[in-house]
């Protein structure tokens, strides 16, 4: 699998990696992002609900179509994780300001999800930096399978970056706000348990080579 190789040419790596950022992937994360916050300041600037719905479908159809190009295309890259978490926060904010002025009934629910997004999962998602063996959140099980799951798994991406604006879409303000506490509380147990890998009191998952030689001579 492409994202298996990739991941193998970063194993065991300690050295700082050259990498390019003049990638397919990286220039749909730029124009994804452009199209994404210039929907957004179009809904501020008129009070639209319509080019919010549109700025929406550009962040998420973009976030994405870079993700999947970039396994395609063996373009993983740590500089374009990186790039791809920023942009995402980028559009977030925008249309999240929108929303709140289109809609000031989904102010606390918005307020509670960039809180959690925009902090926790921001300084959560970045962890991977901290282990020379992970090229993006997206393989964050070599370090520790249930915040990868919990936060990174396909489901929980969906869940995280969509569901508190569906709900808010549909008027369900209340539900709105119980789920970003929820993914709040997520966050603040994934954190923990993050931390306590990085200061050693919580064991992380053994690295693919490590994996391999346990289950040859374990």
């Amino acid at each position: 699998m492409v994202g298996e190789e990739a991941v193998s040419r970063f194993v065991g790596t300690g050295a700082a990696r050259r990498e390019s950022v003049r990638t397919l992937a990286n220039l749909i994360t730029v124009v994804r992002t452009i199209i994404g916050i210039g929907f957004g300041v179009v809904a501020l600037a008129e009070q639209s609900m319509g080019w919010l719905i549109a700025a929406y479908l550009s962040y998420w159809i973009g976030d994405i179509a870079d993700g999947l190009v970039a396994r395609a295309r063996g373009e993983e890259t740590v500089i374009g994780a990186v790039f791809d978490v920023v942009c995402d926060r980028a559009c977030t904010t925008v249309a999240a300001a929108a929303f709140v002025v289109i809609e000031p009934r989904v102010a606390l629910a918005m307020g509670i999800f960039l809180v959690q997004f925009c902090m926790l999962d921001t300084m959560l998602t970045l962890s991977f930096l901290y282990f020379p063996h992970v090229i993006s959140p997206n393989y964050f099980y070599l370090v520790d399978r249930p915040t990868y799951r919990w936060n990174w798994s396909l489901v929980a991406k969906a869940a995280n970056t969509s569901f508190v604006v569906l709900l808010c879409l549909i008027g369900q303000f209340w539900a709105a706000v119980a789920w970003g506490v929820a993914m709040l509380a997520v966050k603040v147990v994934s954190v923990h348990r993050v931390l306590g890998i990085l200061a050693g009191t919580r064991p992380a998952a053994p690295r693919p080579a490590q994996a391999r030689a346990s289950a040859l001579f374990g």
